[in-house]
């Protein structure tokens, strides 16, 4: 099962979802999209599994420092789309995909549960 992790390095919490897929020998590729970039159809992706809403991490700094003009203009999935590829990092993180889902945010219980890597 291939699973693509995204993120940045230097997240917390994607630091804790790094350790934990290592502890639970699950091989992935991890994707910076500070450093790699991020595509529309990454973004779309994404989309398709989860609302807009979830990806946008409207706690973090990125969010509360855009522009209030640019912040009212997220009202749905392609204005959302816009300001995530503009700003990567007002996409909450990690953001972790495989053939089954898109999960969004790190909690170990949802990663045991739809990896399906034993305890």
């Amino acid at each position: 099962m291939s699973v693509i992790l995204f993120g940045i390095p230097n997240c917390d919490t994607v630091k804790k979802a790094r350790d934990w897929l290592a502890e639970h020998g699950c091989a992935y590729q991890f994707h910076d999209f500070k450093k790699d970039g991020l595509t529309q159809e990454q973004v779309a992706h994404w989309l398709q599994a989860v609302p807009w809403e979830v990806l946008i991490n409207k706690k973090g700094m990125t969010w509360r420092n855009l522009p209030e003009s640019t912040k009212a203009g997220v009202v749905d999935a392609a204005s959302a789309t816009a300001v995530m590829l503009a700003s990567p990092s007002v996409i909450k993180r990690p953001v972790l995909c495989h053939a089954k889902a898109v999960l969004v945010g790190f909690t170990a219980a949802l990663y045991q549960q739809e990896l399906e890597v034993a305890e």
